[in-house]
């Protein structure tokens, strides 16, 4: 084991928690947010150097984006859950394999993404009902995003494998080190060579690109079990059996959110490009604070694999209280701040005060109650630790999408404004909350934890 790596490690199966645990989540929350500035650099570049038009084509595609990336990106938490299992359990062989499994699906996977993104781009966005005066610069945002696809794959699998052994530290760097490249092309290629919504894509893209080579360069590197080389990427099915039924549940637990995320940007579309532009800004806002207690969830996930892996129940019982206490203390402090200074904060996006105004309506009722989420989420990412992932992923569709789509089209249709609209987000939270807490107490109870 080389030194260098193993400074860069957390164990996470003896002595304290709390700090450990804060030590995992705030670069990977740091990450995330660095992730989504890519899309704020997008959106705030565009919106006040090409237009309003250019930042409501922008922001239409984020949750149809997710939607078809999300399975994908789900299933690489399956790879985390089997590498943090085998890498505390002292599985060389096993731990190699997994990696090696994991990269050449996440390369395949990115390169399905491709064809998918150029083919179905401008009829997904016609079913969304996108308005015409933006459907062609949302096209081609789509069509060049998706074209960067094999490089976003790679890097997340890539750090979710880092994440694993406790590595939250070099993925961040390597973020901030492709943020700060994605803000000065997006400067560049809008402001002097005028290409709008392509010149925001292209600039993502490259960004990916520039993250996923030193992640690949950081495994490369490594002495460790997790060490890469591409001469042995295979899918070895046995692992990838193991972590599609972990990961496959995930992603479409988060495809089906997504999905109804499409179902209120169509309700939302309604409204006509000013709301767009304002639910793209406020949007952007709720990316901040769910890439926040996301960090949160998984750091339970892996947390609770590694201890699972080598029989510490007690502690994992543990590790899902610390990161309750964490989840809520993070969303109350930030969903607070968001609600505070939310008009101040949508003025940055855009100088246009009905798109302002749309925004806050939107904040209006989700940012205090985010808290929710952040519990909605903390209690899968200790059943999926624990490998079971099935189960939470029908609940939190039933909860999540259920309740929304009754309220899409019980409610909202009688009461047709975006207060109305979005306090469907936090009686979602609530209703599948509930669900997900009675869920992980059956499941304690059918393996025996509480009396191991």
């Amino acid at each position: 084991m080389n030194n260098k790596s193993k400074k860069y490690e957390i164990d996470m199966c003896n002595g304290t928690l709390l700090d450990k645990l804060i030590s995992f989540s705030l670069p990977l929350m740091l990450s995330g947010i660095l992730q989504l500035m890519f899309n704020a650099v997008d959106i705030i570049v565009v919106g006040n150097f090409t237009g309003s038009q250019a930042l409501a084509a922008v922001g239409s595609t984020t949750s149809l984006i997710n939607l078809f990336i999300n399975l994908f990106i789900g299933i690489s938490l399956g790879a985390n859950v089997l590498a943090a299992r085998h890498y505390a359990a002292g599985r060389d062989r096993e731990m190699s394999e997994t990696v090696h499994s994991s990269m050449a699906l996440a390369l395949i996977s990115g390169i399905v993404m491709v064809f998918v993104g150029l083919i179905f781009s401008r009829g997904a966005l016609e079913l969304m009902d996108t308005p015409d005066d933006v459907i062609d610069q949302s096209t081609l945002y789509m069509r060049i995003y998706f074209a960067g696809m094999p490089f976003f794959m790679m890097y997340n699998y890539g750090a979710s494998i880092l994440r694993a052994v406790g590595d939250t530290k070099r993925p961040l760097l390597f973020l901030v080190i492709a943020g700060i490249v994605n803000a000065g092309l997006n400067m560049f290629l809008v402001i002097v060579f005028h290409l709008g919504v392509a010149g925001v894509a292209i600039a993502t893209v490259v960004s990916q690109m520039i993250s996923c080579v030193l992640v690949l360069r950081c495994l490369y590197r490594t002495d460790s079990s997790y060490q890469l080389r591409f001469s042995k990427l295979k899918l070895r099915w046995v692992y990838i059996k193991q972590i599609c039924q972990v990961g496959i549940p995930a992603g479409i637990q988060s495809m089906v959110i997504n999905f109804s995320n499409v179902l209120l940007q169509s309700s939302v579309n309604s409204f006509g490009s000013t709301a767009m532009a304002g639910y793209t800004a406020a949007n952007n806002i709720f990316g901040f604070l769910f890439a926040s207690i996301d960090a949160v969830t998984q750091a339970c996930m892996s947390f609770t694999s590694q201890n699972y892996g080598v029989g510490k129940y007690k502690r994992m019982t543990k590790v899902l209280l610390e990161c309750i206490g964490l989840s809520v203390a993070v969303a109350l402090l930030l969903g607070c701040s968001a609600y505070i200074f939310g008009n101040k904060i949508l003025w940055i996006y855009t100088d246009d005060a009905a798109v302002v105004k749309a925004g806050v309506q939107v904040l209006r009722y989700s940012t205090v109650t985010y808290f929710l989420c952040g519990l909605m989420n903390v209690f899968p990412g200790a059943l999926r630790g624990m490998g079971f992932s099935a189960v939470p992923m029908i609940l939190s569709v039933i909860g999540t999408v259920g309740t929304r789509i009754l309220w899409i089209y019980g409610v909202f249709p009688s009461h047709r404004s975006l207060d109305v609209l979005f306090i469907s987000y936090p009686a979602s939270w609530f209703v599948t909350v509930v669900f997900q807490v009675i869920c992980y107490f059956i499941v304690r109870k059918k393996i025996g934890l509480g009396k191991k």
